[in-house]
């Protein structure tokens, strides 16, 4: 062959061999590069090239992504206790909880013997339009059998809200009526207050119950604060007891009406995350009312938020027992597929500089979960003195008054949990949910007759009239919890305090609820008695002139704060009914 012949057909040999190149090259990758992908890729993307690794070479067939699913949740438990993935089935759940409604039916209702038993009726909503009454029960949704071991709330929330204007059908057993009524009904907006309870503890002094902060409980505060100002309200209690938190800028927008201008609220900051401070804007309309705010152990968040920043301008006075310690900040991150998370991106400090985060080891939520039991059984519930003080974080109020970080918030006035008739047999019969049933059988089958009541005082003198003691003792011991009249007898007067508090709830909701068990509250008393003795503002400790020398630094600090720059004793509190 001549050397013309040669050189016509070198472009195709070049080609083909750049094609065998890849060939080859392609056929080596799919069978053993895979053991190298660890080692090539930067380590951010190991488990991009895992799940890669996992989905092409693993023996059996893998759902990948519940892999994921199952698998988000454990990375983010290993950076914090508060990072935390949500499934896009729970997203708008944990959503609405804080944003002030949601989509649904309207009522209040409780799971008790399998079955969803109706407890109240969202007035105006879609299902008092349609006729439903307290005291149904729903036995068929859209035609198919709603009631099993298998019912849980989150199934029937789930199944019960939905978009706005969607229809459900509910089947529902009275006991008035021998047939099953069907209702259908078109889901409408619910309204979700976060104010549970407002109201004149006497002619003097208001009470507010705030159980988390939401989109609207800045709104809700205002419209309390002017319900009370017309009944001539002179000074405040705020009840954070139990509440887990919410939203930071719902804490802050409350706080401002209580602080003078140019005082500090908080401020946060993180690794990536630069100083943000908040300030008073002095537009507050509480700023010289005297003021007590409740918190316990149950208290978190932007609960802490607002009693830090109440405790540290000195501007009121925290009763109670030490709060959570929850100081981390969270940013919801939302994905394509609806679900998210909420990572922690920065710490938030109190005006006096501390952080009131309480330790925790990173992958051990568990340990970190369990320390309100842990505080339980060294007494810290029934004893200041069993309070264990981190005396290396030591900081100073604008007075000069020492408080400290490292584990929630110290109450300024310590009030024990009371276990006054707390016995063995109530705890049994309460944790099994044998005062709830009795109660709301009680209230179902004495509804037309308790309903002529309409305040709780009434109401509460025609139960006293009705031995219910006697009728629930025979009727625990038909549910298995055996008579013990040593331990009925000791705990007589809670027994009939939870009674009728259950009943209370059952007819008249909520509000007036809390009303019956602040009277007997140790914690509300104390409150009251503050105010009423003009003590509510802190004052200065009578040393404070030796504490400045020593602690220059941290007076330093708090003087800028001035200047703009940018209870198990608990387990007898009725929790709140599932809406939707």
């Amino acid at each position: 062959m001549s050397n013309k012949n040669t050189f016509r057909f070198t472009p195709l040999i070049i080609a083909g061999s750049v094609v065998l190149g890849i060939l080859i090259g392609t056929f080596y990758a799919k069978h053993y590069g895979g053991n190298k992908l660890g080692i090539i890729n930067a380590s951010s993307n190991k488990l991009n090239a895992l799940l890669h690794v996992i989905e092409n070479q693993y023996v059996d067939t893998v759902n990948m992504a519940d892999l994921v699913e199952k698998t988000m949740p454990q990375i983010l438990a290993e950076l914090d206790p508060h990072s935390t993935y949500i499934p896009a089935q729970d997203l708008e759940e944990v959503n609405s909880e804080l944003e002030g409604s949601f989509s649904g039916v309207g009522i209040q209702f409780t799971i008790m013997q399998d079955t969803i038993h109706v407890n109240s009726i969202v007035p105006g909503g879609p299902a008092e339009k349609v006729g439903m009454l307290a005291g149904d029960r729903i036995v068929t949704v859209d035609d198919s059998l709603f009631v099993g071991k298998d019912l849980t709330n989150e199934r029937a929330l789930r199944t019960l809200k939905g978009p706005k204007g969607s229809l459900v059908k509910l089947g529902v057993k009275r006991m008035t009526e021998k047939e099953l009524l069907h209702f259908t009904i078109e889901r409408g907006d619910i309204p979700q207050n976060t104010i549970d309870a407002a109201y004149m503890l006497n002619d003097d002094y208001g009470y507010i119950q705030v159980s988390k902060f939401g989109r609207t409980t800045h709104v809700e505060l205002l419209n309390a604060i002017a319900q009370l100002n017309h009944r001539g309200c002179r000074g405040y209690i705020i009840d954070l007891r139990d509440n887990t938190g919410g939203y930071m800028d719902a804490a802050t927008r409350m706080v401002n009406e209580f602080l003078p201008a140019h005082k500090l609220i908080v401020y946060a900051e993180g690794r990536k995350y630069p100083r943000w401070e908040d300030y008073a804007d002095g537009t507050g309309s509480c700023q010289q009312t005297p003021l007590v705010v409740l918190i316990n152990e149950g208290s978190a968040s932007a609960s802490e938020i607002f009693a830090g920043a109440i405790q540290d301008n000195d501007r009121g006075t925290i009763v109670g027992r030490r709060s959570f310690g929850k100081g981390l900040v969270q940013q919801p991150i939302d994905f394509s597929d609806g679900s998210g998370i909420r990572l922690t991106i920065a710490r938030y400090y109190t005006p006096s500089g501390r952080c009131i985060q309480r330790p925790y080891d990173s992958g051990d939520n568990m340990a970190y979960e369990m320390d309100w039991l842990r505080r339980y059984e060294h007494g810290e519930f029934f004893s200041e003195d069993s309070i264990k003080l981190n005396t290396d974080q030591q900081y100073f109020t604008a007075l000069g008054r020492p408080v400290y970080g490292g584990g929630g918030i110290m109450p300024d006035i310590f009030v024990p949990q009371d276990t006054t008739g707390v016995t063995s047999w109530l705890i049994e019969v309460n944790n099994k949910g044998v005062i709830l049933q009795y109660s709301f059988e009680y209230t179902d089958r004495h509804r037309a007759r308790l309903s002529e009541y309409t305040r709780q005082e009434d109401l509460l003198k025609y139960l006293q009239r009705q031995n219910l003691v006697t009728q629930f003792v025979r009727y625990a011991d038909r549910k298995g919890v055996k008579r013990r009249n040593l331990l009925i007898q000791k705990s007589r007067k809670l027994l009939e305090r939870n009674l009728y508090a259950s009943i209370i709830y059952n007819m008249l909701g909520r509000e007036e609820y809390i009303r019956y068990i602040n009277e007997s509250d140790a914690t509300v008393k104390r409150a009251l008695d503050i105010l009423e003795k003009g003590e509510a503002f802190p004052r200065a400790p009578q040393n404070n002139q030796e504490e400045e020398g020593t602690n220059d630094a941290e007076q330093k600090r708090m003087a800028q704060g001035d200047i703009p720059t940018e209870d198990p004793g608990a387990i007898f509190r009725l929790a709140r009914a599932a809406s939707c």
